[in-house]
């Protein structure tokens, strides 16, 4: 009997680790499926999962940035971001002036604008695109802004549009506040602007160039300087250490390497446009140009400062940094500096020259730390594959931070609109900007950090456009980064 009663009991337990095995197997299996799964689909413009080999996602081979060694997740992060940036402009051929979209000419019509409206409802406008003949545009692709605005409140939002690739566009406003609010809409860059800046992105990433002084003694020499150089001239290899962003200039001819001084830019390549190519780029024709409603363009539906901080004068330069500032009352420490290479300033000291990785790795945080970054307009000239990395060295210190620091603050502030010109156009349009703007959102979203909406507070807003905003904006872009820092409940 006793024997009997042992071997159900051994039996059993063999039972039991034979269920245990193969319930371990069988999760190994759903979460390797998964990872292949993620790995090997991502999310189009209409919120469809697609595969990649299926869009067949094109890199640009700028500087090697289509062989960069990635995992397989962050290939296919990258392919869904690419895609969800593939612009869809159609190739009509060469199109002359006359045929391309003008402003003056086309008009939007705000769809419900005889109905009762509360705070909270969608207002519907929709946008009717003609050429310089007044006659219909029959494709889509132009880059339009929208937004709603109470100039007495100074308050403003921004709409959504959808592009029907027919002349046809439709903006959706949520109604976020009670009195009169007025539509605007404006054409940024005709479909035939868009194209040129697509054939500079890919063609011509080095419009913006660099350069380095290297000094030893009385001998100076003056280099170019960029992610990549041309040629098979000697260089010098100044690539990150720790991240591995590169940066590379043309080696002095006497100098080594080692004697590098300074970083700055160089200047804008010209003669980027042919004669036709810049008709579709020109100031108060077809550049930010406001387009006119038919019919009624509005609908019927309510500044402190920071006194106890203190700057040290530490001698820095203007915009380059780094700066210190101190308020004693409430324990305050506020430091600044400019992020690494590529960026335009004049004259940067090349050992001032820190990635925003390397000091985040720097930082040990807690719960009295806020990390405020940002981080888009110098990488306006060049591929996306260039800014995405740049991100991803940044986002993986941010995770590392804050899982050794979890209570630690960190702050993104996104890009803004500015004013453009047909020079502007070339070097950062908002069409440049809006593509880093939408990658920086979709990688850090779910990182666990907070954004500053600065894009969204400057299109919405009845001033004038500026890379650098007026007092007002700045001031609600940073009473939005205080309530990160200071919720209310705190």
């Amino acid at each position: 009997m006793w024997t009997n009663f042992f071997k159900l009991r051994l039996f059993c337990c063999l039972l039991a680790v034979l269920m245990v095995v193969v319930l371990v197997i069988n999760v190994t299996q759903v979460e390797y499926l998964d990872h292949e799964t993620v790995s090997a689909t991502f999310i189009d413009s209409s919120g469809q999962f697609v595969s990649s080999q299926v869009t067949g996602i094109s890199r640009n081979p700028y500087c090697g940035y289509d062989q960069q060694t990635l995992s397989s997740q962050e290939r296919m992060e990258e392919d869904s971001l690419l895609a969800a940036l593939h612009r869809q402009v159609p190739d009509v051929g060469p199109v002359p002036f006359v045929k391309s979209t003008d402003p003056s000419s086309s008009y939007f019509v705000i769809l419900n604008s005889a109905a009762f409206f509360k705070v909270g409802s969608q207002l519907e406008v929709l946008v009717h695109v003609q050429d310089f003949q007044r006659k219909p545009k029959k494709y889509g692709g132009d880059y339009l802004q929208a937004r709603i605005h109470s100039p007495k409140l100074q308050a403003g939002a921004v709409g959504r549009v959808v592009d029907y690739q027919n002349g046809f566009y439709k903006v959706f406003f949520t109604l976020l506040w009670p009195g009169k609010v007025k539509v605007s809409v404006s054409l940024v860059h005709p479909s035939e602007g868009i194209r040129v800046l697509q054939r500079l992105q890919e063609d011509k990433p080095d419009r913006v160039y660099f350069k380095s002084l290297f000094r030893s003694g009385r001998i100076s020499e003056t280099t170019e300087c960029n992610v990549c150089l041309p040629g098979n001239l000697p260089l010098c290899n100044f690539t990150d250490l720790y991240t591995g962003e590169p940066w590379f200039c043309f080696k002095p001819k006497k100098l080594p390497c080692s004697s590098r001084i300074t970083h700055f830019k160089g200047g804008y390549l010209k003669g980027l446009l042919t004669a036709a190519e810049s008709a579709f780029f020109q100031s108060g024709v077809n550049i930010k140009m406001p387009v006119n409603s038919s019919g009624p363009d509005w609908v019927t539906v309510i500044p402190r400062r920071i006194k106890d901080l203190v700057e040290f004068n530490l001698g820095s330069p203007k915009n380059v940094g780094p700066f210190l500032a101190v308020d004693q009352k409430h324990n305050i420490l506020l430091k600044y500096r400019c992020h690494g290479p590529p960026i335009r300033f004049t004259t940067v000291f090349s050992n001032e020259l820190h990635y925003v990785a390397n000091e985040l790795n720097g930082i040990v945080g807690g719960k009295n730390t806020v990390v405020a970054i940002a981080v888009w307009s110098h990488f306006s000239t060049f591929p996306l594959e260039v800014y995405i990395r740049r991100l991803r060295n940044i986002r993986r210190a941010v995770v590392r931070l804050l899982d050794r620091s979890p209570k630690t603050v960190v702050v993104i502030r996104t890009a803004n609109a500015q004013e453009l010109g047909p020079e502007v156009s070339l070097f950062n349009s908002d069409w440049y900007n809006f593509q880093l703007d939408t990658i920086l959102r979709r990688m850090f979203s779910g990182v666990g950090v907070y954004l500053v909406d600065a894009w969204e507070m400057t299109l919405a807003h009845y001033l004038p456009h500026k890379l650098h905003p007026d007092e007002v904006i700045v001031k609600n872009q940073l009473d939005m980064f205080l309530s990160f820092v200071c919720p209310l409940e705190t």
